[in-house]
């Protein structure tokens, strides 16, 4: 009787042992991490979609191109902040590269406008303008950053799920699929734009 009980004590510590290697704490702890990541992300991109408004306040003396391009920002901004991505979104290509893309679109009308508004003085001598440079200059340090850390996030977690003994609980008990890292749709778009902080 009692070495029944010894046998069944140690088949349950190898069979939790097993499990607990299996993918069935680090497969959703590596899930959790990305989509943590994400959220960063996501915060950025929203802190520089709120910054459009200051800059089209800043922008009202400029000329009738830098009006047209501030339209086209104004409306890549409803664009950008339409497209939600969720957490059960981030192993779906398509959704991903339409997130970039608005992104994208959104950032390079920002370039332009900020690099035709150079051409004028009086608004580039402004102090709230120098300010809000700085911070969209500082906001598009902060997303390359999030981006990389929730793409190394993404990393692990699809290592996690393709790697033994983990894939074993990522496929028969998670039912983990691959999570799609973060990727520029336009070339250079992942780099900040340069912003000149020196007046004419």
């Amino acid at each position: 009787m009692q070495i029944s009980t010894m046998l069944r004590g140690a088949f349950a510590a190898v069979a939790a042992l097993s499990l607990a290697a299996c993918g069935i704490n680090s497969v959703p702890t590596a899930e959790e991490e990305a989509k943590a990541k994400w959220a960063d992300v996501e915060a950025q991109f929203q802190r520089r979609a709120n910054l459009i408004p200051n800059l089209a306040e800043v922008t009202k003396g400029a000329g009738e191109n830098e009006r047209t391009i501030l339209t086209q920002v104004t409306e890549a901004r409803a664009k950008a902040t339409s497209v939600n991505i969720t957490g059960d979104d981030l192993n779906d290509p398509a959704k991903m590269e339409q997130f970039a893309a608005a992104q994208s679109q959104l950032g390079a009308g920002i370039g332009r406008l900020l690099a035709s508004v150079e051409a004028y003085p009086t608004i580039q001598s402004n102090q709230n303008y120098l300010a809000l440079q700085s911070q969209l200059e500082g906001t598009e340090n902060r997303i390359a950053v999030a981006i990389r850390d929730y793409n190394e996030a993404v990393r692990k977690y699809n290592t996690t799920i393709r790697t033994f003994p983990d894939s074993i609980g990522a496929n028969i008990i998670h039912g983990a699929e691959p999570m799609v890292p973060y990727k520029a749709v336009t070339a250079g778009a992942e780099a900040a734009p340069q912003l000149d902080m020196t007046n004419n």
